[in-house]
């Protein structure tokens, strides 16, 4: 069922994103390094050096996790008491930074390799949170003042205009309230 309107023509796709281009040949790059990786050392030491490496890195990488994410539990426990009692929590995070970013590195330690392993201990190393934060943190404010001006509704509605879904079906919201008077069934809509 069409309501008339012709569906607008586009004349070229829109361009591919650099994200979307490399990020698959980026994973499949860092999986291969990782196999090689994991092959020299078994071909050096054992495949037995090679499995404790692995669970060393699991079990390191959940401990890691469930101790950052205790701390945060405490932390949002206390924010939410000091709210209950009238204290406003305080401006300034100085220790809040690093939670995401240590279970990342826990994360990252749990994926079996030794280059995520490497990647997920040098995040627990505070110096290296501050500055990844820091740089996630410019980096986000400039692509947030790059955006174009608007509320998030408006970005829903360009976004559909621009990309149609497929049809558009016309309809009747009915709410039935309780208490209120029952009502009789309605006719079906007539286009």
């Amino acid at each position: 069922m069409t309501t008339g309107a012709q569906t607008p023509r586009y004349p070229a796709r829109p361009r591919r994103s650099r994200l979307r281009t490399f990020l698959p040949l980026g994973i499949a790059a860092w999986l291969v390094l990782e196999i090689w990786l994991l092959t020299l050392v078994a071909g050096a030491s054992s495949g037995l050096v090679v499995l404790l490496v692995l669970v060393a890195g699991f079990v390191l990488g959940s401990v890691v996790i469930k101790r950052a994410g205790r701390r945060a539990f405490r932390k949002l426990s206390e924010a939410l008491q000091q709210q209950q009692s009238g204290v406003m929590p305080a401006a300034s995070r100085p220790n809040s930074e690093g939670n995401g970013l240590m279970m990342l590195g826990g994360l990252l330690l749990m994926i079996p390799g030794l280059v995520s392993d490497a990647v997920g201990l040098l995040l627990l190393l505070p110096p290296v949170q501050k500055a990844v934060s820091r740089s996630a943190e410019r980096t986000f404010e400039r692509k947030l003042r790059e955006a174009d001006p608007g509320t998030l509704g408006g970005a829903f509605q360009h976004a559909r205009m621009h990309q149609p879904d497929g049809k558009v079906v016309q309809g009747e919201v009915i709410r039935d309230e309780p208490g209120g008077p029952s009502q009789e069934p309605r006719p079906p809509l007539t286009h």
